[in-house]
């Protein structure tokens, strides 16, 4: 199993460029950072120093959007590190919940992110792609050998089902195991109907990650507060699908979307925080089910229960008080435990 972790693109780039130097030194083989241009730094700008800081590092937004740049600007952006670091990035994208949101504008629709996860890949790749209305370009300066793969999150039955078709990994940003099934499922069906091979669709779970001494009361109390910002920002996402689908509804999972009848609003300043004062509607049940929290014992066990359900990596959401014990106790027990 792969290791990733995910941070925020907080100022100053150094603390960003510092741990993600820590996690490769820990095992980690994959970075990724939020991308919403006014809550945070420009990750791309950062994805330069933090490949120029590692040796092997593969790094990503979880996720972009097609909405904040052109298409062609997000390409040459990943053609250029992979030209300068020699293909090590990877393309998360999604409808831009916070990005677009905080920017006035609707999230994008799945057929613009279809569309668009074609021109990035195929321009990435130093292939010709057509920017609409009949403009077909390419960048004459990719060298051969180019690769730029999309992996797409989702949580909805078409987003699912799209993503099995299209993209060349599922980002699933929880870690319940029987949502995971259930998902993963629908992302393999779709790929095999659509007469892919489901193996080459690579399977991320991202969830927040905190490493307790002990399972005592006050310990896992403390760590669920620190995670309980997780389920909030999860609420988001599926509160656009009861939106769409209904509150019960059989396109989609009632262990989805139930934890969140009380929910009341939610603001983006405190997006992905500790300190979210949006997300005291997240019961511990839902903290305990989407998150890894607890004593290491506790992690390599629903570690190995993911990979059995054919998870590929395990991506660490690490905003919390904890971020570097978490890396090196992923470092120097978790990851060893899980891959011997």
């Amino acid at each position: 199993m792969d290791f990733g972790l995910v941070l925020q693109t907080d100022p100053p780039a150094s603390r960003v460029v510092s741990l993600m130097k820590r996690a490769e030194r820990s095992g980690f083989t994959y970075g990724w950072t939020f991308d919403s241009a006014v809550l945070w730094q420009e990750p791309f700008v950062i994805y330069s120093q933090i490949l120029a800081n590692t040796q092997k590092l593969t790094v990503g937004p979880m996720v972009t959007n097609p909405g904040t740049r052109t298409w062609e600007v997000t390409a040459s952006t990943f053609a250029t590190l992979n030209d300068m670091f020699g293909n090590r990035t990877v393309c998360g994208i999604g409808r831009g919940d916070s990005a677009m949101r905080v920017a006035g504008r609707k999230p994008n629709t799945l057929a613009r992110i279809s569309e668009a996860m074609k021109v990035i890949r195929a321009l990435g790749s130093g292939q010709e792609a057509d920017l609409g209305g009949g403009t077909v370009v390419r960048f004459p300066w990719i060298k051969p050998g180019a690769e730029l793969p999309v992996w797409m999150a989702a949580y909805g039955p078409k987003a699912l089902k799209m993503t099995g078709e299209e993209a060349d990994g599922f980002i699933l940003q929880l870690a319940d195991l029987y949502l995971t099934e259930y998902m993963v499922k629908a992302v393999k069906d779709a790929a095999v109907a659509a007469g892919r091979d489901p193996s080459e669709v690579k399977i991320c779970v991202a969830a927040p990650a905190y490493v307790t001494e002990d399972d005592s009361p006050e310990k896992l109390a403390h760590a669920r507060e620190q995670c309980r910002w997780f389920g909030g920002m999860v609420g988001n996402h599926v509160a656009d699908l009861v939106s769409k689908y209904g509150e019960h509804s059989a396109a989609v999972p009632e262990e989805l979307t139930d934890y969140i009848k009380a929910r009341e609003g939610y603001d983006y300043s405190h997006h992905g925080r500790a300190d979210n004062p949006d997300t005291a509607f997240v019961p511990d049940e839902i903290v305990d089910r989407f998150c890894l929290i607890g004593p290491v014992e506790k992690h390599i066990e629903k570690l190995n229960a993911l990979r059995e359900l054919g998870v590929d990596q395990f991506a660490v959401y690490d905003m919390h008080d904890a971020q570097e014990a978490v890396i090196d106790a992923y470092g120097s027990e978790v990851i060893p435990a899980v891959n011997s």
